[in-house]
């Protein structure tokens, strides 16, 4: 059974609370029970050794449980709304992550071909640190081809755009900017990423409901093979 929570209640996202631990690290928490915080912590390691900009990590032993490094500054999110930094902007800096991470080799597979990915590198993942950017909430990761990662971006900024609330135009012009210059994106990637994103049990039906129109505004905006 995991352990009372250290200290103070920092944050909550979908399926996880972040609580503090000191001015260095934090603990974050699986709401669920589930997820892998060892296997997570691995590809975090892995990644920071090669020089991609993801938090640090203490092992902690446990599945539910992660320990990281505490960062400090706006969500990529929380500066645009702020205007401390434009859309389009932040659009094209989830582009460089992704083409960042992509060069870094695989952990497990031998195959060139394969990359790590993130699958959930969006505004809300990715930290305004004094230092960079520094990209968190690595509990999608896995191996596999880039141009699902790259996918998994999209849909994630394409189906805030179709909402039609106060965030859709914002992340309209963020999904210009991500789709501006060359990426590995294909129908096909864009297909199993639309799926994905429906399996997901985070999603509500009316968000599920705008996947179709998402995946049509991506293709006006990227032209895939």
């Amino acid at each position: 059974m995991p352990t009372t929570p250290p200290g103070r209640l920092l944050g909550s996202g979908r399926r996880a609370d972040v609580y503090e631990i000191d001015q260095a690290w934090v603990l974050r928490r699986e709401r669920e029970g589930g997820g892998d915080a060892a296997a997570e912590g691995a590809v975090m390691e892995h990644v920071h050794a090669h020089g991609y900009p993801a938090p640090r990590v203490r092992r902690s032993g446990s599945r539910t449980d992660l320990v990281l490094e505490r960062l400090s500054g706006p969500t990529m999110l929380q500066a645009c709304l702020a205007g401390a930094l434009e859309p389009v902007e932040a659009g094209s800096t989830l582009a460089e992550l992704l083409h960042r991470l992509h060069a870094v080799p695989a952990l497990r597979s031998t195959d060139p071909a394969v990359r790590i990915l993130h699958l959930d590198l969006h505004p809300e993942n990715v930290i305004l640190t004094s230092d960079g950017p520094r990209v968190i909430d690595w509990s999608d990761t896995r191996e596999g081809d880039p141009a699902l990662d790259w996918a998994a971006s999209a849909v994630v900024l394409a189906q805030a755009a179709v909402a039609g609330d106060g965030l859709s135009e914002l992340a309209c012009a963020m999904l210009g900017g991500l789709l501006a210059g060359p990426s590995p994106l294909t129908r096909s990637a864009l297909a199993q990423a639309l799926c994905r994103r429906a399996a997901n049990p985070t999603m509500n039906q009316a968000e599920v409901e705008l996947l179709g129109t998402a995946g049509e505004l991506i293709l006006s905006l990227r032209q895939t093979s």
